[in-house]
């Protein structure tokens, strides 16, 4: 008899709760909502705090041992080999100007390895999903990256163009959009999730919060795939993303250090 693995547990619960916090935030969702600003200048609203208030209620009751980081309120005082990791709403920008293109993320980290991953889309009702051993399902259809070999005829997703000269990477950018077929913006966490359901081949943000891309790293693993650094090692902590095509990766690789 095969075991049952003990990631689709944390899968399941992870879907449930961002189904949950999803359906909440469109209670707000193309309202007269007002944003505060943060710090940072990145925009957060009343529909966020709720949202992450309820994801940690549900993660508190029903895994009270397990640590919590979140974009809105932070990290717990607890220690544990399990952290989730979640971002309310990815995209307020986009939320608060009524663009669907926004998203609840929910990842779980177990050891320092991200093993499961949810990224609940509720204004366009897509939902895609991973954990390690379980494959990724977009909507219940196993999800897989794109098949194209040649950046020619691929296309590139991306949040915000300005931003790339902003950290330093104006250079590698300009490199992209000229090898590559197509570029696409508008996307936050929605650009990762079109590389995992070969919808495009690559996203790239040069800056990006471990809640930003905690489900990612599962997700495009079970959908072939990769997210990770712009040097090519998966990872949450390196301050930039990507994701794309294990086939295309290598040339990617290459365009990124001009080689």
């Amino acid at each position: 008899m095969a075991m049952k693995n003990p990631f689709r547990e944390y899968m399941n619960f992870a879907i449930e709760t961002a189904h949950a916090a999803g359906r909440l935030t469109l209670g707000y969702f193309q309202t007269e909502l007002s944003a505060e600003f943060k710090q940072d200048d990145t925009p957060v609203t009343i529909a966020d705090k709720r949202a992450e208030e309820l994801i940690r209620s549900k993660i508190e009751k029903k895994y009270p041992d397990h640590m919590i980081v979140g974009e809105e309120y932070g990290a717990g005082k607890e220690k544990s080999e399990f952290c989730w990791i979640i971002d309310p709403i990815d995209g307020t920008k986009s939320f608060v100007r009524g663009v669907p293109l926004f998203a609840v993320l929910i990842g779980l980290e177990i050891a320092g390895r991200c093993e499961v991953g949810v990224a609940y889309f509720p204004a366009l009702e897509e939902m895609i999903y991973a954990a390690t051993g379980e494959g990724c399902y977009w909507n219940g259809r196993q999800a897989r990256v794109s098949q194209k070999d040649s950046l020619n005829r691929s296309f590139v997703s991306h949040t915000n163009a300005s931003s790339f000269k902003e950290f330093g990477r104006e250079k590698e950018w300009r490199r992209v959009q000229e090898a590559f077929y197509n570029c696409v913006g508008w996307s936050d966490a929605y650009g990762h999730a079109l590389v995992a359901t070969g919808r495009v081949e690559l996203m790239l943000d040069p800056t990006m919060n471990v809640w930003d891309c905690a489900p990612f790293p599962p997700i495009l693993r079970e959908a072939g795939g990769f997210f990770g650094d712009w040097s090519g090692n998966e990872t949450i902590y390196a301050n930039e993303g990507m994701s794309t095509t294990k086939t295309l990766l290598p040339q990617v690789l290459k365009l990124i250090r001009g080689e």
